[in-house]
């Protein structure tokens, strides 16, 4: 297989192939957006109460159909120009195609300085990105009031087209902020004008082909796809497909010294590196597909999604790549051409100096690494992942935010994102008078029915997104299910919101374990042995811990975060865990290859002086592309490209090149129990399992990688 990208003639082939597939995908890939499933449903819990409520609600009114509040002050009080005024406005909301039903208001407030006008606008199958534009109608019909008398778009219509405004062109800022970040590291890396353009090229072509796949996966029903999954795709397949071609080139430019011939250069590259490449890229596809389990649609979408990105960029760095780099030849390394014979100064470079450094006192190393790791995971302690108020989403304050603060001085701050309850119809007054006399309930519909049912509208007296309201949801659930023969259900804004804390924290516990069983068992299969992968193991956990307690003080003391994201610790976990082991298992196969011929504790230095710089450069790359989803103006994106970025530099700088050697200094052969090459190392040491080797011998052995 190894010869097949690499040979003189198949080349060619890969290539044509590749070319073929990229004029196909070209077309389908830019229709992706279009394919986006953006509606309330494809976000839920697909079990929980509030998308029940979402199905059985299009007796009444679409399922898409959310409120626009617009809210009018004047701090002075109104006049009776503004309440005219405003009322001309209605007739003119009312006249917009998304309006199918009469608004309702103007509503005066109790104090005499506000106005609430609640329009009922249907998104219609364009989802949520199609409420920006009904906005902006609003506003530009609402901009003929009198002066003085102030006026904003906010409640779900508003919040939805701050939001959508937010992600407007995500996979355009995505794809062009990831590339200079890859390109700028790629040059820093190989310092030549020219080879960056080839894993550019490759990633490139990667991205495009997932994204038609998934557009046909999408649009057959077969997958449902949303804005937050598209987005993090094109990171994953930059980033991801990015770092397999840095340590393919590498271990190519290795076997350029040892090989005149290019083809069989990259065919000993393919063989020796191909084995971890595809380990990697399997760990990262099953991590991603234990997403499946989930609750929530959003993240049981998001794990195909990223499965495929990264099944189609292993593809096309294990072909297309090595064939190109062929066909090019070894001059696209200009100005420093790896030519046959030469010296390879990865025996004697930095890496190789540390790894002497580390070999003084390798258990005390790994014992002070693991407690400074231990004591930044104490950050977590200051992690409120527990969902971020709308005020609290982005960043600045947008309109929908100033609204809501309005609407609050002035009317019960439940207006205009009401609890919708669905009762049967023989019980719908026993239903209203239980919701009537509950604590945090400011109002509620009389019924309307149709066909056996009920609907009635329950306004909250505490905001919708906020603590009190969701323990509202609470009492009123608890409420009506006691009603008898009402089979009675909540859903709403507020109740979303309470419904996907409770199944993101069920994700958690359900994932992250399953991830952790599926990264040992494919460890356990690659490496032959239970101790490596079940230390390796440890030392990811560990890292994931101490990178989530860092990002929790940034975001509360440096970025001033009110909060984080509940689905924060799971997509941290999955990408830290899924790509971070990327980095042990690229170290310890190359440990394992070299401890074959000279010995774990040689070979450790070995491997670590010869793929330290690659796996530098491949974390540098993934952290840049993470940290991109912090160009985005949305809270929840920047924390997880924080945290993902900040724990693959742990991964990468202190886990891998200080903790792992450590270990595998100080455990040597044991890290390979039960397997044969655990028995044989002793040997291979040339000295007992006991006896300490010198400083000297240890730093010659780096100089002395296996053929």
């Amino acid at each position: 297989m190894a010869w097949f990208p690499a040979g003189r003639v198949t080349k060619w082939f890969v290539v044509g192939f590749w070319l073929l597939v990229l004029a196909a995908a070209f077309g389908p890939a830019g229709k992706l957006q279009g394919a986006l499933n953006n509606e309330a449903v494809a976000w839920l819990p697909a079990d929980a109460q509030s998308t029940q409520v979402v199905k059985q609600i299009e007796a009444f009114q679409s399922k898409n159909e959310f409120p626009a509040v617009l809210v009018y002050e004047r701090a002075s009080g109104l006049t009776p120009a503004d309440t005219q005024a405003v009322t001309a406005q209605v007739a003119k909301f009312n006249a917009l195609a998304p309006v199918r039903k009469d608004s309702v208001g103007p509503i005066p407030s109790r104090d005499g300085k506000a106005l609430q006008v609640i329009v009922p606008v249907d998104a219609g199958s364009a989802g949520w990105d199609s409420l920006s534009a009904t906005a902006k109608d609003l506003r530009a019909i609402a901009q003929d009031r009198p002066a003085g008398l102030s006026m904003q778009v906010t409640g779900p219509v508003g919040f939805s087209a701050d939001s959508s405004a937010a992600f407007s062109g995500i996979d355009g800022k995505l794809l062009y902020s990831a590339m200079t970040v890859v390109i700028i590291i790629l040059l820093l890396t190989y310092r030549s004008p020219i080879l960056w353009l080839v894993p550019v090229i490759s990633a490139g072509t990667a991205l495009f082909v997932a994204q038609a796949v998934i557009y046909f996966l999408a649009k057959g029903d077969t997958l449902t796809v949303n804005a937050q999954s598209s987005g993090i795709l094109t990171v994953i397949v930059f980033g991801a497909g990015t770092d397999y071609a840095l340590l393919l080139v590498a271990r190519y430019r290795e076997e350029l010294r040892r090989h005149a011939d290019r083809h069989e250069a990259m065919a000993f590259a393919l063989h020796r590196a191909g084995p971890a490449i595809f380990a990697s890229g399997a760990t990262v596809i099953a991590g991603m597909l234990c997403l499946l389990v989930a609750t929530m649609n959003s993240t049981k979408g998001l794990g195909p999604v990223a499965a495929i990105g990264v099944a189609v960029g292993l593809l096309v760095m294990l072909t297309l790549l090595p064939a190109l780099l062929v066909v090019l030849g070894r001059w696209i390394f200009w100005p420093v051409r790896p030519s046959f014979g030469s010296a390879d100064h990865t025996r004697d470079g930095v890496w190789a100096r540390i790894g002497a450094r580390i070999a003084r006192a390798p258990r005390r190393t790994w014992v002070v690494t693991s407690v400074l790791l231990a004591v930044a995971s104490l950050g977590i302690l200051q992690l409120n992942a527990v969902g971020l108020q709308n005020k609290d989403a982005f960043y600045g304050t947008p309109e929908s935010v100033v609204g809501e603060q309005v609407l609050a001085r002035h009317f019960p701050a439940g207006s205009g994102s009401p609890v919708m309850v669905l009762a049967n119809a023989s019980q719908a007054g026993a239903v209203k008078t239980t919701l009537q006399g509950l604590a945090g309930v400011s109002s509620v519909t009389d019924p309307v029915t149709k066909g056996g049912r009920s609907l009635l509208q329950a306004t909250l007296s505490a905001a919708p997104d906020s603590d009190a309201a969701t323990q509202s949801i609470d009492r009123i659930r608890s409420a009506i299910a006691r009603v008898p023969g009402a089979n009675a259900i909540a859903g709403g804004d507020t109740a979303t919101r309470a419904d996907t804390l409770r199944a993101s924290s069920d994700d958690n516990r359900r994932i992250i374990p399953l991830i952790l069983a599926v990264v040992l068992l494919i460890l356990v299969l690659l490496l032959r042995a239970v101790t490596a992968p079940l230390i390796l193991i440890g030392t990811v956990v560990l890292s994931y811990g101490a990178a989530l307690g860092l990002s929790s003080l940034i975001f509360r003391h440096v970025l001033g975060f009110a909060g984080a994201d509940t689905s924060l610790p799971l997509f941290v976990f999955v990408f830290l865990v899924a790509l971070g082991i990327d980095y042990n298992i690229f170290l310890m196969t190359r440990v394992h290859e070299e401890a074959k011929e000279i010995g774990t504790r040689r070979g450790a230095l070995a491997g670590l002086a010869a793929t330290g710089g690659v796996i530098t450069s491949a974390g540098l790359v993934l952290a840049g592309t993470f940290a991109v989803l912090g160009t985005l103006p949305v809270v929840a994106f920047a924390e997880i490209g924080v945290a993902v970025a900040l724990g693959v530099l742990l991964d990468t700088l202190v886990v891998r090149s200080v903790l792992v050697t450590a270990l595998n200094l100080d455990a040597r052969g044991r890290m390979w129990w039960p397997g044969a090459l655990a028995k044989r190392d002793a040997e291979l040491d040339g000295a007992p399992a006991s006896e300490p080797e010198s400083e000297e011998t240890e730093g010659s052995a780096a100089l002395q990688p296996a053929r």
